[in-house]
């Protein structure tokens, strides 16, 4: 069940809304359960043959996380990590793994298809989180509906962001979460339309160009260096407007039922180095990876080498985490790389300059477009093995983009029905809104400010953001083919 449906918006939320604050006047564990439920419902929906697959996860870690609670056990921390790590990677990379022993043993062995439960990586991650918070932090959750919820929580489950207990469980504690909220509603609703506009026009809108180019290079057709470039910046702009709208739509929903989801995006192609940009993209999964990867590695704490391999260790299993394939594992390798350069140049550059006995001077207009410029090549550059299935696909496009291959005229755009200039002008208008200072983010605080305590405002934003909810799905289902959220895949 897409957010996108109508299904959805017309029938599973309204009534998930309704039962919700119904239940939550008489009781609000029942109002929980009835949420905990709903959840696992929207998730059976996709997957049924998995919900109890997810359901023995989630009971595995309650009581495993109820010991290391109480016993503050290392033993018991290790056990539950190693059993969620051993869960994902059969299902995740047993596969990938197996393929690359047949190529080097020259064996023929199988597993069978294993079919990736959809959402594993984030429920797993999510878990993984509780149980190192039990034992580093003595966190504890009594209540298995309100663990359960937490884990399943519908607006979160299958695409993020990876949340922390501290996060949900006072919300869910809280006796005014379950009580109805007219405004509350309303800010939701303007949130989930800007989500919901961002995937389905501006992200749908632009993803035929990216589709052609990386499809054709899979099938081995020729690119011109235009192409392969506008095809690189098409997926660079659909799959930001991709997530970042789920991303805002689950914010939204959050809203509607009195919850509050931390921000998962900040602006990133505003990031004028790489470790800015991994601070304001996937803010949630780069903290996960920074608070439970980086910093258990070591960090920082043992002289720059260690640092320099714990920064690229950690982007490596970054880009692992995503996919079991060596597009991903590049993806990782070439960003991680890029931290080390960041770090190594800013080290050179203090080694050169004498000290200063007044703050240094803000770097120039030039010097920051300049350095924005170069960030940007290199995400748009890495972005194409991110979205390319193979290593050759990936190839195809980066002979093109550098001009090692000579094509005369492409037809890859031409045989889709696309014309180039009419891509050039839509990743030009959608870079102007990706590079807008007002981010969703500040748009939805505002309207929170422009409908607080205001009863006539509250209701012509929610008429206009139903309007405007009814109008984009209808658009949407009118294409006859439903886009799936890109981080459904992960």
């Amino acid at each position: 069940m897409l957010f996108t449906s109508a299904l959805f918006a017309w029938a599973y939320l309204p009534i998930v809304l309704a039962g919700f604050f119904l239940i939550g006047r008489w009781s609000e564990r029942g109002a929980a359960l009835w949420l905990f439920v709903a959840s696992l419902v929207f998730y059976a929906v996709w997957m049924p043959e998995f919900t109890l697959l997810l359901l023995a996860s989630i009971t595995f870690n309650y009581l495993v996380g109820q010991r290391i609670g109480a016993l503050r056990s290392k033993a018991w921390l290790t056990f539950g990590v190693t059993c969620n790590l051993v869960l994902l990677a059969y299902f995740k990379y047993a596969g990938f793994l197996l393929v690359n022993f047949n190529a080097v043993a020259g064996t023929d062995w199988s597993f069978g298809q294993i079919v990736l439960p959809i959402g594993i990586s984030f429920f797993t991650f999510t878990q993984i989180a509780f149980l190192v918070d039990a034992y580093a932090k003595g966190v504890r959750e009594p209540s298995f509906v309100h663990y359960g919820l937490f884990v399943t929580y519908f607006p979160h489950l299958v695409a993020g962001p990876v949340l922390h207990h501290a996060q949900m469980m006072p919300q869910f504690a809280r006796a005014e979460t379950y009580r109805f909220n007219f405004t509350n509603l309303t800010i939701g609703m303007g949130i989930f339309a800007l989500g919901l506009f961002k995937k389905v026009v501006l992200a749908d809108g632009v993803s035929p160009y990216a589709d052609a180019v990386f499809d054709g290079a899979e099938q081995g057709s020729g690119l011109t260096m235009e192409e392969a470039w506008l095809g690189a910046l098409a997926y660079t702009l659909q799959l930001y407007f991709d997530f970042s709208g789920y991303s805002d739509m689950a914010v939204g929903l959050s809203w509607m039922l009195n919850i509050r989801l931390p921000f998962n995006f900040n602006s990133p192609y505003l990031a004028t180095n790489i470790s800015e940009f991994w601070r304001r993209w996937h803010i949630s999964l780069s903290s996960f990876l920074r608070d439970y990867l980086y910093i258990a590695l070591g960090g920082n704490r043992f002289g720059d080498v260690r640092r320099y391999a714990n920064l690229l260790t950690t982007m490596i299993l970054g880009g692992l985490w995503h996919g079991a394939s060596w597009s991903f594992v590049l993806w990782g390798t070439l960003h991680g790389l890029y931290l080390v350069i960041q770090q190594l140049w800013s080290r050179l550059r203090g080694a050169n300059q004498a000290p200063k006995v007044s703050p240094a001077p803000a770097p120039s207009w030039g010097a920051r477009v300049l350095s924005w410029a170069l960030t940007m090549l290199c995400v748009v550059f890495a972005w194409v093995l991110f979205r390319s299935p193979t290593l050759d696909g990936a190839l195809s496009i980066y002979a093109a983009m550098l001009s090692l291959v000579h094509i005369e005229s492409g037809t890859v755009l031409w045989n889709e029905g696309l014309q180039l200039s009419t891509g050039w002008l839509l990743c030009l208008l959608l870079t102007g809104v990706a590079l807008w200072p007002r981010n969703s983010n500040e748009l939805g605080i505002g309207l929170r400010a422009l409908v607080q305590g205001r009863e006539t405002r509250v209701a012509f934003v929610a008429g206009a953001s139903a309007t405007l909810i009814a109008m984009l799905i209808l658009l949407n289902n009118s294409r006859g083919v439903a886009g799936a959220f890109i981080y459904f895949n992960f």
